[in-house]
């Protein structure tokens, strides 16, 4: 099996973003999340759902098939879910950086929803960064929210992951 693209969709703002790129590369998308979320709003009726209707389809499709993972409510469950399945090669779209640690280290890409590609090179210092930033917080200290998501960063993301998929 090829590459797929896992999502973790938990208050995912470009879960529309990464299924168009997926599509356009032909790639396989999981989009994992917890049980309370409706998911498969994302996917389009004419969207494969597995890989034997993918190759059943149209060549437009190609790979592409999608996919949803509903995991039960709690830290880090989509988390688990997708470390678990990740094989080298895979992308995971991701908001948390303990998750993009973990598919580095399983030979996996991570990209966040802002279009950052994480790499090992960075991946050590951001872990320490958010660290610290959640002992102050715990501490009762306040440090600076994320700004805005803009439509820049929506382009960036898009931009990045099509690299990331080629």
């Amino acid at each position: 099996m090829g590459r797929t693209l896992y999502i973790d969709a938990d208050a995912c703002p470009v879960t529309r973003e990464a299924l168009a790129c997926a599509r356009r590369a032909r790639t396989p998308v999981v989009i994992v999340g917890n049980t309370t979320q409706n998911l498969a709003r994302h996917i389009r009726s004419t969207d494969p759902r597995d890989a034997a209707h993918a190759r059943g389809r149209d060549a437009a499709h190609g790979g592409f098939w999608v996919d949803v993972l509903d995991v039960s409510i709690g830290a880090d469950s989509a988390d688990f879910a997708i470390v678990e399945r990740l094989q080298p090669g895979d992308v995971v779209v991701t908001q948390d950086i303990g998750l993009a640690s973990m598919a580095l280290g399983r030979g996996a890409a991570a990209i966040g929803v802002r279009g950052r590609v994480y790499t090992k090179a960075t991946i050590d210092m951001d872990l320490l960064i958010s660290h610290e930033e959640k002992k102050v917080r715990r501490a009762g200290g306040r440090t600076r929210g994320p700004a805005a998501f803009t439509g820049e960063d929506r382009a960036r993301f898009t931009r990045n992951l099509e690299e990331l998929l080629r």
